[in-house]
Protein backbone atom coordinates (compact mmCIF):
# COMPACT_ATOMS: atom_id res chain seq x y z
CA UNK A 1 0.00 0.00 0.00
CA UNK A 2 2.69 2.53 0.72
CA UNK A 3 4.56 1.63 -2.47
CA UNK A 4 1.66 2.53 -4.41
CA UNK A 5 0.72 5.69 -2.27
CA UNK A 6 4.59 5.99 -2.82
CA UNK A 7 4.58 6.07 -6.62
CA UNK A 8 1.09 7.98 -6.98
CA UNK A 9 3.03 11.03 -5.19
CA UNK A 10 5.76 11.00 -7.62
CA UNK A 11 3.79 10.71 -10.71
CA UNK A 12 1.63 13.75 -8.97
CA UNK A 13 4.86 15.82 -7.72
CA UNK A 14 6.08 14.97 -11.72
CA UNK A 15 2.84 16.23 -13.54
CA UNK A 16 3.06 19.56 -10.83
CA UNK A 17 6.25 20.52 -11.84
CA UNK A 18 5.37 19.71 -15.78
CA UNK A 19 2.52 21.91 -15.34
CA UNK A 20 4.40 24.43 -13.78
CA UNK A 21 7.04 24.71 -16.16
CA UNK A 22 4.50 24.29 -19.28
CA UNK A 23 2.38 27.26 -17.90
CA UNK A 24 5.03 29.58 -16.80
CA UNK A 25 7.49 29.37 -20.02
CA UNK A 26 6.88 32.47 -21.91
CA UNK A 27 7.79 33.38 -25.29
CA UNK A 28 10.80 35.59 -25.26
CA UNK A 29 12.36 31.90 -23.47
CA UNK A 30 12.93 30.91 -26.88
CA UNK A 31 15.38 33.34 -27.69
CA UNK A 32 16.83 34.18 -24.59
CA UNK A 33 20.42 33.23 -25.19
CA UNK A 34 20.01 35.34 -28.96
CA UNK A 35 21.99 38.59 -30.11
CA UNK A 36 20.22 41.34 -30.47
CA UNK A 37 19.44 42.54 -34.14
CA UNK A 38 20.63 45.74 -35.76
CA UNK A 39 18.53 48.29 -37.37
CA UNK A 40 20.58 47.87 -40.46
CA UNK A 41 19.22 44.14 -40.90
CA UNK A 42 15.65 44.73 -39.73
CA UNK A 43 14.82 47.66 -41.36
CA UNK A 44 13.01 46.30 -44.48
CA UNK A 45 11.03 43.87 -42.18
CA UNK A 46 8.24 47.04 -41.48
CA UNK A 47 8.37 48.03 -44.71
CA UNK A 48 7.66 44.66 -46.12
CA UNK A 49 4.39 43.79 -43.44
CA UNK A 50 3.06 46.97 -44.67
CA UNK A 51 3.19 45.24 -48.30
CA UNK A 52 1.41 41.89 -47.24
CA UNK A 53 -0.82 44.06 -45.36
CA UNK A 54 -1.96 45.53 -48.69
CA UNK A 55 -2.92 42.51 -49.76
CA UNK A 56 -5.89 42.59 -47.58
CA UNK A 57 -7.02 45.47 -48.49
CA UNK A 58 -10.17 46.31 -50.48
CA UNK A 59 -8.79 49.52 -51.76
CA UNK A 60 -4.92 50.53 -51.65
CA UNK A 61 -6.25 53.94 -52.44
CA UNK A 62 -8.20 54.31 -49.90
CA UNK A 63 -6.61 52.06 -47.02
CA UNK A 64 -8.12 50.67 -44.04
CA UNK A 65 -4.84 50.64 -41.51
CA UNK A 66 -3.20 54.08 -42.25
CA UNK A 67 0.64 53.66 -42.59
CA UNK A 68 2.52 54.52 -39.84
CA UNK A 69 6.09 55.89 -40.22
CA UNK A 70 5.61 57.74 -43.29
CA UNK A 71 5.50 55.09 -45.83
CA UNK A 72 3.06 53.72 -47.50
CA UNK A 73 2.25 51.46 -50.74
CA UNK A 74 2.10 53.49 -53.99
CA UNK A 75 -0.20 52.22 -55.58
CA UNK A 76 0.81 53.38 -58.74
CA UNK A 77 3.77 51.17 -58.17
CA UNK A 78 1.81 48.18 -58.22
CA UNK A 79 2.67 45.89 -61.14
CA UNK A 80 -0.21 43.06 -61.11
CA UNK A 81 -2.78 41.90 -58.35
CA UNK A 82 -4.06 38.50 -58.14
CA UNK A 83 -7.34 37.66 -56.26
CA UNK A 84 -9.01 35.10 -55.83
CA UNK A 85 -11.05 34.31 -58.84
CA UNK A 86 -7.88 34.66 -61.02
CA UNK A 87 -6.04 31.95 -59.26
CA UNK A 88 -9.01 30.02 -59.09
CA UNK A 89 -7.84 28.48 -55.50
CA UNK A 90 -3.83 27.15 -56.59
CA UNK A 91 -2.64 30.26 -54.66
CA UNK A 92 -3.92 32.86 -52.23
CA UNK A 93 -4.27 36.32 -53.56
CA UNK A 94 -0.85 38.27 -54.06
CA UNK A 95 0.59 41.12 -55.26
CA UNK A 96 3.76 42.29 -57.24
CA UNK A 97 4.86 45.68 -56.29
CA UNK A 98 8.10 48.09 -57.68
CA UNK A 99 9.73 49.65 -54.88
CA UNK A 100 12.23 51.74 -56.91
CA UNK A 101 13.70 54.17 -53.93
CA UNK A 102 14.69 50.82 -51.79
CA UNK A 103 15.25 48.91 -55.25
CA UNK A 104 13.36 45.76 -54.61
CA UNK A 105 10.64 44.29 -56.82
CA UNK A 106 8.72 42.69 -54.42
CA UNK A 107 5.67 39.64 -54.31
CA UNK A 108 3.48 40.00 -51.32
CA UNK A 109 0.89 37.03 -50.26
CA UNK A 110 -1.52 37.21 -48.16
CA UNK A 111 -2.16 34.61 -45.31
CA UNK A 112 -4.89 32.15 -44.74
CA UNK A 113 -8.75 33.46 -45.21
CA UNK A 114 -10.82 31.38 -42.65
CA UNK A 115 -13.80 31.95 -45.29
CA UNK A 116 -11.84 30.23 -48.02
CA UNK A 117 -12.58 26.63 -48.63
CA UNK A 118 -9.20 26.48 -51.32
CA UNK A 119 -6.59 27.99 -48.50
CA UNK A 120 -8.21 24.77 -46.13
CA UNK A 121 -7.10 22.49 -49.12
CA UNK A 122 -3.61 24.26 -49.26
CA UNK A 123 -3.03 23.74 -45.95
CA UNK A 124 -4.49 19.89 -46.02
CA UNK A 125 -2.68 18.50 -48.84
CA UNK A 126 0.11 17.13 -47.17
CA UNK A 127 0.77 13.80 -45.06
CA UNK A 128 3.74 13.36 -43.26
CA UNK A 129 7.33 12.66 -45.12
CA UNK A 130 4.81 13.08 -48.35
CA UNK A 131 6.93 15.29 -50.79
CA UNK A 132 10.88 15.27 -50.64
CA UNK A 133 12.50 18.17 -52.50
CA UNK A 134 16.49 19.60 -52.47
CA UNK A 135 17.55 16.58 -50.00
CA UNK A 136 14.56 17.09 -47.70
CA UNK A 137 10.87 17.62 -46.95
CA UNK A 138 8.43 20.39 -47.69
CA UNK A 139 4.62 20.49 -46.96
CA UNK A 140 3.54 19.48 -50.31
CA UNK A 141 0.80 21.22 -51.06
CA UNK A 142 2.40 24.97 -50.05
CA UNK A 143 5.18 23.43 -52.68
CA UNK A 144 2.30 22.73 -55.38
CA UNK A 145 1.42 26.60 -54.53
CA UNK A 146 4.74 28.13 -55.12
CA UNK A 147 5.34 26.26 -58.60
CA UNK A 148 1.83 27.07 -59.98
CA UNK A 149 2.57 30.91 -58.92
CA UNK A 150 5.84 30.73 -60.40
CA UNK A 151 4.73 29.45 -63.59
CA UNK A 152 2.48 31.76 -63.65
CA UNK A 153 4.54 34.91 -63.28
CA UNK A 154 8.27 33.89 -63.75
CA UNK A 155 7.85 36.29 -66.86
CA UNK A 156 6.52 39.03 -65.50
CA UNK A 157 9.03 38.90 -62.61
CA UNK A 158 11.88 38.42 -65.25
CA UNK A 159 10.85 41.24 -67.36
CA UNK A 160 11.03 43.43 -64.45
CA UNK A 161 13.83 42.19 -63.22
CA UNK A 162 15.89 42.87 -66.58
CA UNK A 163 14.25 46.42 -67.17
CA UNK A 164 15.96 47.41 -64.17
CA UNK A 165 18.56 46.65 -65.20
CA UNK A 166 19.62 42.94 -62.97
CA UNK A 167 20.38 45.32 -59.96
CA UNK A 168 17.37 44.69 -57.84
CA UNK A 169 16.92 42.70 -55.20
CA UNK A 170 13.67 39.82 -55.74
CA UNK A 171 11.64 39.81 -52.83
CA UNK A 172 8.98 37.19 -51.66
CA UNK A 173 6.94 38.17 -48.26
CA UNK A 174 4.31 36.37 -46.87
CA UNK A 175 2.16 36.14 -44.01
CA UNK A 176 1.35 32.92 -42.58
CA UNK A 177 -0.39 30.26 -44.99
CA UNK A 178 1.44 32.66 -47.68
CA UNK A 179 5.02 32.58 -45.76
CA UNK A 180 4.93 29.24 -46.55
CA UNK A 181 4.33 29.38 -50.11
CA UNK A 182 6.77 31.87 -50.00
CA UNK A 183 9.88 30.41 -48.65
CA UNK A 184 9.20 27.34 -50.85
CA UNK A 185 9.28 29.74 -54.05
CA UNK A 186 12.37 31.63 -52.76
CA UNK A 187 13.94 27.88 -52.28
CA UNK A 188 12.64 27.36 -56.31
CA UNK A 189 13.78 30.69 -57.55
CA UNK A 190 17.24 29.93 -56.17
CA UNK A 191 17.52 26.43 -57.59
CA UNK A 192 16.21 27.07 -60.70
CA UNK A 193 17.21 30.54 -61.02
CA UNK A 194 17.15 30.50 -65.24
CA UNK A 195 13.03 30.60 -64.34
CA UNK A 196 14.02 34.59 -63.40
CA UNK A 197 16.58 35.54 -66.09
CA UNK A 198 19.82 33.84 -63.92
CA UNK A 199 19.19 35.78 -61.21
CA UNK A 200 21.86 35.30 -58.30
CA UNK A 201 21.21 34.11 -55.35
CA UNK A 202 22.49 37.10 -53.15
CA UNK A 203 19.95 38.76 -54.84
CA UNK A 204 16.56 36.61 -53.79
CA UNK A 205 15.92 37.23 -50.58
CA UNK A 206 12.49 35.77 -48.41
CA UNK A 207 10.63 37.37 -45.38
CA UNK A 208 8.33 34.97 -43.77
CA UNK A 209 5.72 36.61 -41.35
CA UNK A 210 4.53 34.21 -38.82
CA UNK A 211 5.80 31.27 -40.78
CA UNK A 212 3.98 28.57 -41.22
CA UNK A 213 6.28 25.26 -40.28
CA UNK A 214 7.00 23.89 -43.96
CA UNK A 215 10.30 22.46 -44.36
CA UNK A 216 12.69 20.04 -42.72
CA UNK A 217 15.58 21.55 -40.61
CA UNK A 218 17.85 20.84 -42.63
CA UNK A 219 16.70 22.98 -45.26
CA UNK A 220 15.56 25.71 -42.52
CA UNK A 221 19.27 25.92 -41.81
CA UNK A 222 20.59 25.57 -45.70
CA UNK A 223 18.34 28.96 -46.82
CA UNK A 224 19.05 30.86 -43.88
CA UNK A 225 21.05 33.21 -46.03
CA UNK A 226 18.20 33.72 -48.17
CA UNK A 227 14.97 32.97 -45.97
CA UNK A 228 13.95 35.29 -42.93
CA UNK A 229 11.18 34.31 -40.82
CA UNK A 230 9.70 37.00 -38.30
CA UNK A 231 7.87 35.74 -35.24
CA UNK A 232 6.00 37.89 -32.29
CA UNK A 233 6.25 37.41 -28.92
CA UNK A 234 4.15 33.88 -28.61
CA UNK A 235 2.28 33.16 -32.15
CA UNK A 236 1.36 29.43 -31.90
CA UNK A 237 1.96 28.92 -36.12
CA UNK A 238 5.89 28.91 -35.70
CA UNK A 239 5.73 26.37 -33.01
CA UNK A 240 2.66 24.39 -33.49
CA UNK A 241 4.31 20.83 -34.76
CA UNK A 242 1.75 18.91 -35.07
CA UNK A 243 0.72 19.04 -38.58
CA UNK A 244 -1.59 21.70 -39.74
CA UNK A 245 -4.52 19.21 -41.30
CA UNK A 246 -4.34 17.09 -38.27
CA UNK A 247 -5.09 20.66 -36.15
CA UNK A 248 -8.01 21.62 -38.61
CA UNK A 249 -9.50 18.08 -38.51
CA UNK A 250 -9.64 18.00 -34.96
CA UNK A 251 -12.58 18.16 -33.12
CA UNK A 252 -11.07 19.59 -30.02
CA UNK A 253 -10.91 23.58 -29.35
CA UNK A 254 -7.52 25.34 -29.76
CA UNK A 255 -6.79 25.75 -26.72
CA UNK A 256 -7.20 22.53 -25.81
CA UNK A 257 -5.20 21.32 -28.65
CA UNK A 258 -2.42 23.25 -27.53
CA UNK A 259 -2.56 21.30 -24.28
CA UNK A 260 -2.28 18.33 -25.38
CA UNK A 261 0.47 19.32 -28.27
CA UNK A 262 2.40 20.11 -25.26
CA UNK A 263 1.83 17.01 -23.01
CA UNK A 264 2.61 15.19 -26.31
CA UNK A 265 5.94 16.84 -26.93
CA UNK A 266 7.05 16.56 -23.16
CA UNK A 267 8.32 13.10 -23.30
CA UNK A 268 9.37 13.44 -26.83
CA UNK A 269 13.67 13.54 -26.10
CA UNK A 270 15.23 16.58 -28.15
CA UNK A 271 17.48 14.30 -30.04
CA UNK A 272 14.38 12.38 -31.79
CA UNK A 273 13.39 15.30 -32.91
CA UNK A 274 16.53 16.51 -34.78
CA UNK A 275 16.74 13.35 -36.35
CA UNK A 276 13.33 12.99 -38.05
CA UNK A 277 14.20 14.08 -41.23
CA UNK A 278 10.07 14.15 -42.26
CA UNK A 279 9.49 16.96 -39.32
CA UNK A 280 8.85 20.39 -40.18
CA UNK A 281 10.20 23.43 -39.09
CA UNK A 282 9.70 27.54 -39.37
CA UNK A 283 12.68 28.57 -42.17
CA UNK A 284 15.50 30.36 -42.42
CA UNK A 285 17.02 32.87 -39.76
CA UNK A 286 14.37 33.85 -37.49
CA UNK A 287 13.74 37.42 -35.86
CA UNK A 288 11.94 37.11 -33.04
CA UNK A 289 10.28 40.47 -31.33
CA UNK A 290 9.74 40.12 -27.81
CA UNK A 291 7.50 42.51 -25.36
CA UNK A 292 6.51 40.86 -22.19
CA UNK A 293 8.12 39.55 -19.55
CA UNK A 294 7.14 36.85 -17.10
CA UNK A 295 4.76 38.13 -14.26
CA UNK A 296 4.69 41.59 -16.00
CA UNK A 297 1.57 42.81 -17.07
CA UNK A 298 1.36 44.59 -20.47
CA UNK A 299 3.73 45.38 -23.60
CA UNK A 300 6.91 46.92 -23.01
CA UNK A 301 8.98 48.43 -25.74
CA UNK A 302 9.67 45.38 -27.88
CA UNK A 303 12.99 44.33 -28.43
CA UNK A 304 14.42 42.39 -31.73
CA UNK A 305 16.39 39.42 -31.07
CA UNK A 306 17.90 36.92 -34.22
CA UNK A 307 19.87 33.58 -34.72
CA UNK A 308 20.17 30.58 -36.92
CA UNK A 309 18.68 28.28 -34.62
CA UNK A 310 19.18 24.26 -35.03
CA UNK A 311 18.05 22.57 -31.49
CA UNK A 312 14.96 24.50 -29.71
CA UNK A 313 13.91 26.09 -33.31
CA UNK A 314 10.45 27.31 -31.26
CA UNK A 315 9.45 23.86 -30.38
CA UNK A 316 7.60 24.73 -27.12
CA UNK A 317 3.97 25.86 -27.54
CA UNK A 318 3.42 28.57 -25.29
CA UNK A 319 -0.02 28.68 -23.21
CA UNK A 320 -0.59 32.56 -23.59
CA UNK A 321 -3.91 34.33 -24.27
CA UNK A 322 -1.65 35.99 -27.10
CA UNK A 323 -1.04 33.34 -28.90
CA UNK A 324 -3.81 33.82 -31.51
CA UNK A 325 -3.42 37.65 -31.66
CA UNK A 326 0.29 38.07 -31.99
CA UNK A 327 -0.33 36.18 -35.21
CA UNK A 328 -1.72 38.95 -36.43
CA UNK A 329 -0.40 40.90 -39.66
CA UNK A 330 -1.70 44.21 -37.97
CA UNK A 331 0.15 43.57 -34.76
CA UNK A 332 3.20 42.29 -35.94
CA UNK A 333 3.50 45.50 -38.30
CA UNK A 334 3.17 47.76 -35.62
CA UNK A 335 5.47 45.82 -33.40
CA UNK A 336 8.24 45.65 -36.16
CA UNK A 337 7.79 49.57 -36.68
CA UNK A 338 7.86 50.48 -33.04
CA UNK A 339 10.74 48.14 -32.36
CA UNK A 340 12.82 49.56 -35.49
CA UNK A 341 12.56 52.82 -33.58
CA UNK A 342 13.71 51.78 -30.89
CA UNK A 343 16.74 50.49 -31.97
CA UNK A 344 17.93 53.28 -34.40
CA UNK A 345 17.01 55.67 -30.92
CA UNK A 346 19.37 53.44 -28.73
CA UNK A 347 22.22 53.17 -31.37
CA UNK A 348 22.17 56.76 -32.32
CA UNK A 349 21.05 56.54 -35.91
CA UNK A 350 17.73 58.06 -35.88
CA UNK A 351 18.92 60.85 -37.93
CA UNK A 352 21.52 58.53 -40.36
CA UNK A 353 19.64 55.93 -42.39
CA UNK A 354 22.63 53.64 -42.80
CA UNK A 355 25.59 52.37 -40.87
CA UNK A 356 29.26 53.02 -41.92
CA UNK A 357 30.51 50.96 -44.36
CA UNK A 358 33.44 49.21 -42.26
CA UNK A 359 30.75 48.47 -39.62
CA UNK A 360 27.95 46.98 -42.49
CA UNK A 361 30.82 44.97 -43.57
CA UNK A 362 31.62 43.47 -40.26
CA UNK A 363 27.92 42.72 -39.78
CA UNK A 364 27.81 41.26 -42.93
CA UNK A 365 30.86 38.91 -42.11
CA UNK A 366 28.88 38.07 -38.41
CA UNK A 367 25.97 37.06 -40.56
CA UNK A 368 28.21 34.50 -42.97
CA UNK A 369 30.16 33.29 -39.85
CA UNK A 370 26.83 32.15 -38.15
CA UNK A 371 24.96 30.68 -41.09
CA UNK A 372 28.39 28.64 -41.11
CA UNK A 373 28.51 27.49 -37.75
CA UNK A 374 24.65 27.02 -38.10
CA UNK A 375 25.28 24.49 -40.63
CA UNK A 376 28.16 22.77 -39.12
CA UNK A 377 26.44 22.38 -36.05
CA UNK A 378 23.66 20.32 -38.00
CA UNK A 379 26.25 18.39 -38.79
CA UNK A 380 27.21 17.91 -35.82
CA UNK A 381 24.17 16.78 -34.48
CA UNK A 382 23.41 14.37 -37.20
CA UNK A 383 20.66 16.35 -38.51
CA UNK A 384 19.50 14.03 -41.59
CA UNK A 385 20.91 15.39 -44.86
CA UNK A 386 22.44 18.16 -43.25
CA UNK A 387 25.82 18.62 -45.11
CA UNK A 388 28.57 21.62 -44.55
CA UNK A 389 28.69 23.89 -47.21
CA UNK A 390 31.54 23.06 -49.09
CA UNK A 391 29.95 19.78 -49.70
CA UNK A 392 26.14 21.41 -50.36
CA UNK A 393 26.94 20.87 -54.44
CA UNK A 394 28.02 17.31 -53.95
CA UNK A 395 25.40 16.10 -52.27
CA UNK A 396 23.76 13.01 -52.99
CA UNK A 397 20.79 12.88 -51.39
CA UNK A 398 19.06 14.20 -53.98
CA UNK A 399 19.73 11.16 -56.37
CA UNK A 400 16.54 9.24 -54.94
CA UNK A 401 14.30 12.42 -55.30
CA UNK A 402 15.60 12.44 -59.12
CA UNK A 403 14.97 8.40 -59.74
CA UNK A 404 11.10 9.26 -58.24
CA UNK A 405 10.61 12.02 -60.06
CA UNK A 406 11.82 9.74 -63.18
CA UNK A 407 9.69 7.36 -62.91
CA UNK A 408 6.36 8.62 -61.86
CA UNK A 409 6.84 11.39 -64.80
CA UNK A 410 7.90 9.06 -67.38
CA UNK A 411 4.83 7.38 -67.81
CA UNK A 412 2.35 10.03 -66.95
CA UNK A 413 3.92 13.36 -68.77
CA UNK A 414 1.65 14.55 -71.04
CA UNK A 415 2.68 14.78 -74.72
CA UNK A 416 2.96 18.73 -74.64
CA UNK A 417 5.76 18.35 -71.66
CA UNK A 418 7.96 15.87 -73.08
CA UNK A 419 8.14 17.77 -76.20
CA UNK A 420 8.62 21.38 -74.64
CA UNK A 421 12.10 23.38 -75.74
CA UNK A 422 12.10 25.52 -72.66
CA UNK A 423 13.14 22.04 -70.47
CA UNK A 424 16.41 22.67 -69.05
CA UNK A 425 18.20 20.36 -66.27
CA UNK A 426 18.90 23.18 -63.26
CA UNK A 427 20.68 22.16 -59.97
CA UNK A 428 18.73 21.35 -56.86
CA UNK A 429 20.64 20.94 -53.88
CA UNK A 430 23.20 17.92 -54.82
CA UNK A 431 21.61 16.13 -57.73
CA UNK A 432 19.88 18.12 -60.98
CA UNK A 433 16.33 18.15 -61.44
CA UNK A 434 13.96 18.59 -64.42
CA UNK A 435 12.10 21.53 -63.95
CA UNK A 436 9.11 20.15 -66.04
CA UNK A 437 9.02 16.69 -64.61
CA UNK A 438 8.98 18.47 -61.48
CA UNK A 439 6.00 20.17 -61.98
CA UNK A 440 4.53 16.79 -63.96
CA UNK A 441 4.95 14.91 -60.36
CA UNK A 442 3.08 17.42 -58.16
CA UNK A 443 0.13 18.15 -60.62
CA UNK A 444 -0.52 15.05 -62.30
CA UNK A 445 -1.24 13.30 -59.04
CA UNK A 446 -3.69 16.44 -57.92
CA UNK A 447 -5.23 16.07 -60.97
CA UNK A 448 -5.96 11.94 -60.22
CA UNK A 449 -6.96 12.67 -56.53
CA UNK A 450 -10.10 15.13 -57.93
CA UNK A 451 -11.14 12.37 -60.68
CA UNK A 452 -11.09 10.24 -57.99
CA UNK A 453 -12.72 12.09 -56.13
CA UNK A 454 -15.35 13.49 -58.50
CA UNK A 455 -16.37 9.60 -58.92
CA UNK A 456 -16.88 9.31 -55.69
CA UNK A 457 -18.95 12.58 -54.73
CA UNK A 458 -16.26 13.37 -51.87
CA UNK A 459 -15.87 17.03 -51.12
CA UNK A 460 -12.39 18.35 -50.67
CA UNK A 461 -12.76 19.46 -47.55
CA UNK A 462 -13.65 15.67 -45.90
CA UNK A 463 -9.74 14.52 -47.57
Amino acid sequence: MSVCCGVECVVVIGFSRWLWKRCTYIGSNDSATWPPATPDEFSPIPRICRLILAVYEPDLRHPLHAPPGGYGVNPDLVVKRVTYEQTSGHAPPYLIYTDHHNREIVLAIRGLNLIKESDYKLLLDNRLGRQMFDGGYVHHGLLKSAIWLLNHESETLKSIWISTGKCYKMIFAGHSLGSGVAALLSIIVVNHRDKLGGIPRNLVRCYAVAPARCMSLNLAVKYADVIHSVILQDDFLPRTATPLEDIFKSIFCLPCLMFLICLRDTFIPEDRKLRDPRRLYAPGRMYHIVERKFCRCGRFPPEVRTAIPVEGRFEHIVLSCHATSDHGIVWIEREAEKALQRMKEESGSVSVMSPPRVQRIERLQTIEKEHKDALERAVSLNVPHAVPAKEDVEAEEEHAEHVEVKKEVSSERKPAESTSSSCTQLKSGGGRTNWNDLVAKLFKKSEHRDLLLKDTEVQPTEM
